[in-house]
């Protein structure tokens, strides 16, 4: 019982002194200072001191003698008071010294700050000198007093006038009083206390916030520190111990540029604290304009501060200054009336106060207004001002502590709600500390933090790797296990932990889902999702790591025969199952080590890794008949699933899209030979040599938009009727490649279709064709057409007609010897689209022919719609007419209805004189072929007469003439009947 009364007496004793020393003792000490401020009588009474009043002249040459200045003197008006606006030419000015009875000597206070040299005489028949002074010293009865000197009178000297010269600098006002010693000393007491209390007010303030501003790390606050140490010299310049430095005086050599400097600087710290203070708060306000010039001005000062003297220095620091107190006090007044937080109106009356007070000074000093000089004190300006900044730093102090209190709330709730798992382990890699969400996700105890370790929940390894994560200087996350015979077991977390303050704080989270779903994502950017196999993609990177092995291998290239009619007869899912099946019993077969892909509906493609061309094909003969061998079953049905299979011989460095190209035409060659057949392509067979050409040729044609090597030949195409009269002939194309060998036209235009230049290839020969028809026109007067093939592309490109046709417009006088050729298959495409580039054509004065008449499907109704200028039969009807009967009656069937509809009829690849004279008895209009002629150079072309110059068969060329002579026998049998008639 007693120790219980014990602690409740040391509880209460506690409390009573706690609430004592918070409450009591700060109100006792404020009450008591204010109580003593207000009745009890100040320490330094200096009552009794004499103003006096004297006049003033100036000596603007300092040529003046002191009889003239004494006799100005007399004649000029006195005053108490005479500003020397910022002149710094001596003035002259006479003191009359009254006498203070019984009191001692008499000394004349001086005490303007800016006085520099003072020199004082006692007028009479004989000037003496009482004393002189200047900032390096003083002599005789002149002394040196608060901010300016004192003069000494002897008391038993009769009264006498006191004449004076003085210089001053900056904005200096001449006054002078009459005192005694004792209260001499005591107003020189009041000053020094003065000027302590404000430097070591000021001083342990700047002092406290520096120190404080450097612990927290707040730079603002270090602004604010220099800025104090700026108003305290600010308040010791206007009360004129700006001369000491914390007891130091300071070289009168210096005094000058060092207010220059502090004003200046002042001026900068002031605008950069205020911008930084109410940064937040100012970006609501307008004008910003102002302040930058304001910020501007303030380098202007600085400027002026080391260049300018300091009569020059005061004007340029009045005018910045009066510009920089309207831009603040404009900005303060919007920051009071927007304002809503203490800490901003405590900074607001602080500034408010230094802005009043400058601007007092100023303008007194510019003005001469004494009332505005003494409106407030340097004491109270810089005490009050420091003493609400002093209450803004603690509101702000106050303020960030609630800010962080908040913070903790809220990163408490935060560390509570997030669904991510958060913890801090220890050195030991325990659990110290654990949100809700990672209890729930490890099923982590609620207590006992520090008996549950890391390594508990993981798989092995996972404290390996947390280190390691905790070693890299980035953010970076890893994923990790969790282990078997836990609440983690079969599941992945995503890891971030670093170190802080000797613990490891990190983030924990469940992406099992994730990684399952990135997992399979991956599978399927290469694997087939219907069979498992792998894709086009995924063969191609499987084709590519084996050519860059050494070592022989081979690709089959299997495809379905009759797979589309079992899915269009029984459905997708019944194709889909038999995909399945097949896909099973190829892996079944080659085993799950060898690249299988799907690549197409029923196309499947194999690489058979270190393994010669003949192993490879006794393997795939087993899988086909693995394959053929039993039925595939779906629900209720069997199906014979039969494929066909191209095999390809490949080697180091083959290249993907080649050994794919050369399978695929293999299994396409075994798919024509018939159903369940293998082909097999080796090494140097012809097909490779094939398709090696037409990947040359292609790569040419894709390197640029016309490669070199391009030129025109030209085929004559010979009149039946007039053999030896007209040169009519076909431009073809060639392309000489860079070996030396010539591409034929038929593949050039294959490789250009696949390369996508056909459209550009087609611009040039016509351009080629039109502008050597203009140079030669001369030598080609027997010739009426000359044919030129148009491709499909070309003819349904839009760009290119516009400028097919602008260029026909350029070679109006040669545009009507053009024939422009274009397949059957091609025109019938879209017949419309056909019709209006035929009647342009037309319009343009060229002609049309249709090119491989009969080679496709033509309905003979839409024929009648095209009025095309000739129709060329197709050469393969041509070229077996002699042996087919059947050939035959289609040529002339072509060459009757081409007549009926007023078209010429064309024979291509006419070969011999059997074939020629078949076709002038069926009445064909013109022939072309190796018959008559080779296809020629242009010189060749040029120096002929006729398409029969060219024929070199003795036979041949006696049948012409034969012919020839039957005609024109004829032909004057027809014209003497005719006369006759």
């Amino acid at each position: 019982m007693t120790r219980v009364k014990w602690a409740f007496r040391d509880r209460l004793t506690g409390w009573a002194f706690q609430r004592f020393s918070v409450y009591v003792s700060p109100f006792v000490i404020v009450l008591g200072s204010l109580a003593v401020m207000l009745w009890a009588p100040r320490q330094f009474d200096t009552t009794g001191t004499v103003t006096l009043s004297f006049p003033v002249i100036a000596d603007p040459s300092a040529t003046l003698p002191p009889a003239t200045a004494i006799a100005r003197l007399r004649d000029t008006a006195p005053t108490a008071r005479f500003s020397t606006h910022l002149v710094e030419t001596p003035f002259w000015f006479m003191l009359a010294a009254p006498a203070l009875v019984g009191e001692g000597p008499v000394f004349i206070d001086l005490p303007s700050r800016h006085a520099q040299t003072l020199s004082c005489w006692r007028t009479g028949p004989v000037l003496t000198l009482l004393g002189a002074a200047d900032r390096h010293g003083t002599s005789g009865e002149m002394r040196a007093n608060k901010a300016g000197f004192a003069l000494r009178l002897d008391e038993h000297a009769p009264q006498a006038q006191i004449l004076c010269r003085g210089t001053f600098s900056g904005p200096a006002y001449i006054t002078a009083s009459a005192t005694n010693a004792d209260r001499l000393e005591v107003s020189a007491l009041d000053f020094n206390q003065s000027a302590s209390l404000i430097t070591g007010g000021l001083l342990t303030l700047a002092i406290f916030v520096f120190v404080t501003a450097i612990i927290n790390r707040e730079w603002t606050y270090v602004i604010f520190a220099a800025w104090l140490v700026g108003n305290l010299r600010l308040s010791a310049n206007a009360m004129g111990f700006d001369t000491e430095w914390m007891g130091w005086l300071i070289p009168p050599d210096h005094i000058a540029l060092l207010r220059e400097f502090t004003f200046a600087a002042y001026y900068v710290l002031t605008t950069t604290l205020f911008v930084e203070l109410f940064r937040r708060e100012l970006k609501a306000i307008g004008l910003r304009w102002s302040l930058h010039a304001v910020r501007y001005g303030g380098c202007l000062l600085m400027v002026a501060a080391f260049t300018l003297s300091y009569a020059h220095f005061i004007p340029v620091l009045w005018a910045c200054a009066s510009f920089c107190i309207l831009v603040l006090t404009y900005f303060l007044v919007q920051l009071f009336i927007k304002a809503r937080s203490r800490t901003v109106l405590w900074y607001v009356a602080s500034m408010a106060i230094v802005l009043f007070a400058t601007l007092s000074q100023v303008l007194a000093a510019a003005l001469g207004v004494k009332a505005l000089a003494g409106a407030l004190s340097p004491v109270v300006t810089a005490l009050s001002s420091s003493m609400l900044c002093a209450f803004a730093i603690a509101e702000r102090m106050r303020e960030e502590r609630e800010r962080r209190r908040q913070m903790q709330i809220e990163l408490r709730n935060t560390y509570d709600v997030t669904p991510i798992g958060l913890f801090t382990l220890n050195g030991d890699s325990a659990f110290l500390r654990a949100n809700p969400a990672l209890h729930s996700m490890l099923g982590l105890p609620q207590q006992h933090h520090g008996a549950h370790r890391w390594a508990d929940y993981f798989a092995p390894g996972a404290e390996r790797a947390l280190g390691e994560l905790l070693e890299r200087d980035d953010s970076a996350s890893i994923e990790i296990e969790g282990t078997a015979g836990t609440k983690t077991e079969a599941r992945r977390y995503s890891l971030r932990a670093i170190r802080a303050n000797g613990f490891i704080e990190g983030s924990l989270e469940d992406v099992t889902d994730r990684s399952k779903a990135v997992e399979r994502l991956h599978f399927l950017a290469e694997h087939d999702p219907l069979t498992g196999l792998l894709n086009r993609r995924g063969i191609e990177h499987a084709i590519g790591r084996q050519s860059g092995e050494s070592g022989p291998w081979a690709l089959a290239y299997l495809d379905l025969d009759r797979f589309k009619l079992l899915n269009d007869l029984f459905g997708h899912g019944t194709g889909d199952e038999i995909l399945r099946h097949v896909a099973a019993r190829l892996v079944e077969r080659l085993g799950s080590d060898v690249p299988i892909g799907r690549i197409g509906g029923d196309e499947f493609v194999c690489v058979l890794a270190n393994m010669a061309i003949d192993d490879a094909i006794a393997r795939c003969r087993e899988l086909v008949t693995a394959l053929n061998s039993a039925p595939v079953h779906v629900d209720t049905r069997a199906f014979q699933i039969r494929g066909s299979i191209g095999v390809v011989e490949c080697s180091q460095g083959e290249r993907i899209l080649d050994a794919l190209a050369y399978a695929d035409r293999a299994c396409r060659a075994a798919k024509r030979g018939g159903n369940a057949r293998l082909v097999a392509l080796r090494k140097g067979a012809p097909a490779f040599e094939e398709r090696a050409a037409e990947i040359s040729l292609i790569e040419a044609l894709g390197q640029s938009r016309l490669p070199e090597g391009l030129f025109l030949v030209m085929q004559p195409i010979m009149s039946m009727r007039a053999p030896a009269e007209a040169l009519d002939f076909e431009v073809l194309l060639r392309l000489r490649m860079p070996d030396g060998s010539v591409a034929t036209a038929a593949k050039l235009i294959a490789a250009a279709e696949d390369s996508g230049t056909i459209t550009a290839i087609d611009r040039w020969v016509l351009s080629t064709t039109l502008a050597w028809l203009r140079d030669n026109r001369a030598s080609l007067s027997t010739t009426r057409f000359v044919c030129v093939n148009l491709s499909g592309g070309s003819l349904n490109d839009e760009q290119f007609l516009d400028e097919l046709f602008a260029l026909f417009s350029r070679h109006e006088d040669v545009i009507h010897y053009l024939c422009i050729e274009i397949t059957e298959s091609v025109a019938l495409h879209d017949l419309e689209h056909t019709e209006r580039f035929i009647a342009r054509v037309h319009d343009m004065g060229a002609k049309i022919a249709i090119d491989d008449f009969g080679a496709g499907q033509t309905s003979l109704r839409y024929l009648k719609k095209l009025s095309a200028d000739a129709l060329k039969i197709d050469g393969e009807f041509v070229r077996t007419m002699c042996n087919h009967p059947a050939d035959i009656a289609i040529v002339e069937a072509i060459i009757t209805l081409s007549r009926n509809l007023g078209m010429r009829s064309i024979a291509e690849w006419v070969e011999d004189l059997e074939t020629l004279r078949a076709l002038n008895e069926l009445g064909v209009d013109y022939v072309q072929g190796f018959a008559i002629a080779k296809p020629q150079a242009a010189e060749d072309i040029l120096a002929a007469s006729s398409a029969a110059s060219f024929v070199t068969n003795t036979e041949l060329t006696r049948y012409l003439n034969a012919e020839q002579t039957l005609r024109c026998g004829a032909d004057d049998q027809r014209m003497e009947r005719e006369s006759a008639a």
